[in-house]
């Protein structure tokens, strides 16, 4: 069953994504190098800061431009997806003549879908850690791929009008500080992993369905465009999801707040200008015009931001007041994880896994306050 037309995807992505910034080929070539040299130089700023260290060889970082990191997230959105597709539950419509036709018209419909949605994110994103990839050429599956945007770095620090080696390096502390979370911490892959395939599970949609939802994006994006509240995560949600999508979430603002501590941290000792690249960059993040910010909102980027600054937030508090080494406990398990609510309230967490009541002896009762 193919519910979703990976080619067209790719196809519909690869054109609709906007060039890069007007450089020479000479320059372009000089940025990839100095981005995978200061990929390399970070990783040492990063793990002598946290003091978490790698468990997995690392090497520098993979640099890509617009087209290649569509066809990347293409590939990662196939190793998600695919098992959750073939696991549908078929519909009375699914298995007729007119049900195939159907299928095989949305599955193009979904792919353009897709592929559009890839070409806006192509142009905006600076690098990420990827989790998911597919099994290399004997069958195995990698454990991640740190990836950078060169033209997307470019553009950035043309528009900011910044230092580009500052802001270079101070990117690669952010993407870097990613990679080591999850290669110090080698179960936080398979954790986050398996929340994203229990969200998609819990979806328990018929074929049919799902192609009514996703045709239901257009009237996500009319809504937008009319300036009222809508995003696709409402129209695909269920109200079972809406768990795992707080633990998701938890975890993700946790990760993206402690990307956005560390690069300023670290960045006065290596990244002498990092005070006026957050100020410039701050700015930026909240900028655009009416159809940027529309797109934002349609796609959750709104959300993402609020992860950068609430997570940043808990994770400034909570080293503050406990130091680096007592934070790292975070990265125990599961279970020492902040959950949402600890997220907004740092000292829940710090009195939960840090400072736990002492259990009662036998025949102890508790002291009146």
């Amino acid at each position: 069953m193919t519910l979703i037309d990976w080619e067209v995807a790719v196809n519909t992505g690869v054109r609709l994504v906007r060039p890069g910034p007007q450089i020479s080929l000479t320059e372009a070539r000089q940025a990839v190098a100095q981005l995978r040299e200061l990929s390399v130089a970070a990783q040492t700023h990063v793990r002598e800061f946290t003091g978490m260290e790698s468990l997995e060889p690392v090497g520098p970082a993979t640099v890509v431009d617009r087209p290649g990191w569509i066809r990347a997230n293409v590939d990662g959105f196939r190793v998600v997806l695919e098992p959750v597709i073939d696991s549908l539950k078929p519909s009375a419509l699914d298995d007729s003549p007119v049900g195939t036709i159907t299928t095989a018209v949305g599955s193009r419909v979904t792919g353009a879908q897709l592929g559009a949605v890839l070409a806006y994110l192509a142009g905006r994103v600076l690098g990420q850690y990827e989790l998911f990839l597919p099994p290399d050429p004997e069958g195995r599956a990698p454990t991640g791929r740190l990836t950078l945007v060169a033209p997307n770095i470019v553009h950035a620090e043309q528009e900011l009008d910044v230092d580009p080696h500052d802001f270079r390096l101070w990117v690669c502390l952010h993407e870097e500080t990613h990679r080591t979370q999850f290669t110090a911490n080698p179960w936080l892959r398979g954790y986050v992993q398996q929340l994203i395939t229990d969200y998609l599970r819990a979806s328990h949609l018929s074929v049919g369905d799902l192609l009514e939802r996703l045709r239901a994006v257009a009237d996500a994006v009319a809504e937008v465009v009319r300036g009222n509240e809508a995003n696709l995560i409402d129209i695909f949600q269920t109200e079972q999801q809406s768990e795992i999508l707080d633990r998701i979430t938890a975890v993700m603002t946790l990760a993206e707040g402690h990307g956005d501590y560390v690069m300023d941290a670290v960045g006065p000792q290596v990244v002498p200008s990092v005070a006026e690249i957050r100020r410039r960059f701050q700015r930026r993040r909240h900028g655009g015009n009416r159809i940027d910010k529309a797109l934002r909102q349609l796609l959750g980027l709104d959300l993402k931001l609020k992860q950068y600054e609430e997570g940043a937030a808990f994770v400034r508090t909570v080293v503050a007041r406990v130091g680096m080494a007592d934070f790292n406990r975070i990265w125990e398990s599961p279970e020492t994880l902040p959950t949402l609510a600890e997220i907004r309230d740092p000292e829940a967490w710090i009195a939960r896994v840090l400072h736990p009541p002492l259990p009662l002896s036998s025949g102890e009762e508790p002291e009146d306050r």
